[in-house]
């Protein structure tokens, strides 16, 4: 049996391979190079770059290459004459007239994109045109700067610290005059007289966590539906939240619901849709779970939504409004069960939930929210905010009721004859006058 060649050891401990790493480097010092010590990595990955094959087997067949795949190309263009003609594009002239067209119909609250995300809206968007100071109308360039300027000095605002003073005076006088609210604290009067400080019962619905539902209601919702109460609509209005929708979430639709309009005539819930119809669409509700008006109707609108955002799989409805004007009543009532804690008291939901109303509909309950505004106490006690049995004497805002209400009303609700003879003999009796 022959024996196996042994290899031969590399007796002198010098490594021969070129590629091996600890191969000295025989240029000593030259061109910033390791200087006769070990082999730099960029030189030993250029080496190694030398000696990259394809393994083959022993027909010859390729096996493997670093730098090709097995699979095979398998693109195709489409034989199709558009990919080789001209590009499509617009003209400025063309795009302006589009643009236009578009601002026109997003400002009609009745229509909405059915393609939005096939339109370069980044492109037709208006944006808002900041203030800007025409200073070459004013001054050309050559007279302020350059061998012909006139101008020996810059023009400021204000040429001492005396009227950059009496400037910042009169621009604050005329924020507060503007933004004054009841909320800043004002200074005492001369005769030692200051305001008296609201209680605080007529400040609910405005804390920072309220605000923190509306607002998560809001981002959460595809429509959102605003609920007034038909007695009052433009007071439970909230114009802050309309301008939020128009300004920062335009792709949200926005309805009205007129809830209550069982508890005013007919011919004024016709008044108050027409007048409210001309700023967004708005339905009359009546909620009730047994006998409701007007469910069909938003039903409708809801399902009309569905089929608009059929993108999605569902669309989330958030209704909103200020306290006890019946959001939860009217989740209830197109549930036609009890889904929603309801109370005749304002402050019953106090955290927003889901309800799920059909596969493709799901409905948003909000806690009441009230809008910072310039409303008296009484104004606060009318619309509901407040709950009469929290009031010391409510018989203060009786006043108000019987300003706002005719004298023949009166006399037909309560069957009075005589109103003022009526009330005041009334009173007589149960020793309220004095």
């Amino acid at each position: 049996m022959a024996k196996k060649k042994e290899k031969a050891v590399n007796v002198s401990g010098k490594p021969r391979h070129s590629n091996d790493v600890n191969r000295p480097n025989d240029k000593k010092g030259a061109g910033g190079g390791a200087g006769g010590g070990a082999r730099s990595a960029a030189t030993v990955r250029r080496l190694k770059m030398y000696k990259t094959r394809p393994k083959r087997d022993r027909s010859g067949k390729v096996l493997r290459n670093d730098f090709q795949s097995k699979e095979l190309p398998n693109t195709r263009i489409e034989p199709d004459p558009r990919w080789f003609g001209n590009t499509r594009v617009v003209g400025q002239p063309q795009l302006e007239l589009f643009r236009e067209e578009l601002q026109n119909r997003l400002s009609d609250n009745f229509s909405v994109i059915l393609k939005e995300r096939k339109l370069p809206l980044s492109l037709l968007q208006d944006h808002q045109k900041q203030a800007r100071a025409h200073l070459l109308d004013v001054e050309p360039f050559e007279h302020a700067f350059g061998p012909k300027g006139k101008r020996k000095r810059p023009k400021l605002t204000a040429l001492d610290y005396e009227s950059l003073l009496k400037k910042a005076d009169d621009s604050q006088d005329a924020f507060e005059q503007k933004y004054a609210s009841s909320k800043l604290p004002k200074e005492e009067e001369e005769d030692g007289l200051r305001d008296l400080v609201r209680h605080t019962m007529f400040e609910k619905g405005q804390s920072k966590r309220i605000w923190g539902e509306l607002y998560k209601v809001i981002d959460s919702s595809d429509v959102v539906v605003q609920v007034l109460d038909a007695r009052d609509p433009m007071g439970t209005r909230c114009y802050h939240l309309e301008k939020h929708l128009k300004e920062n979430c335009k792709h949200k639709h926005l309805v009205f619901l007129l809830n209550k309009c069982d508890l005013i005539p007919a011919w004024a819930t016709k008044g108050w849709l027409r007048t409210l119809s001309k700023d967004y669409p708005t339905l009359a509700f009546h909620a009730s779970i047994n006998k409701s008006f007007g469910k069909g109707s938003l039903l409708s609108v809801l399902r009309q939504f569905a089929r608009l955002k059929n993108d999605k799989q569902a669309i989330s409805v958030g209704f909103v409004g200020y306290p006890n004007v019946g959001k939860s009543s009217v989740i209830n009532t197109l549930r036609s069960k009890s889904v929603c804690k309801v109370a005749p008291i304002p402050g019953e939901t106090k955290v927003w939930q889901y309800i799920t109303l059909t596969k493709k509909i799901f409905l948003i309950d909000c806690p009441g929210v009230v809008y910072q505004n310039n409303d008296s106490e009484t104004d606060i006690v009318l619309k509901g905010v407040v709950r009469v049995t929290n009031l010391e004497d409510a018989a203060e805002h009786i006043g108000e009721v019987l300003r706002r209400v005719k004298k023949e009303h009166l006399q037909r609700a309560y069957k009075i004859q005589d109103c003022c003879a009526g009330l005041l003999e009334n009173f007589s009796r149960v020793g309220s006058l004095t």
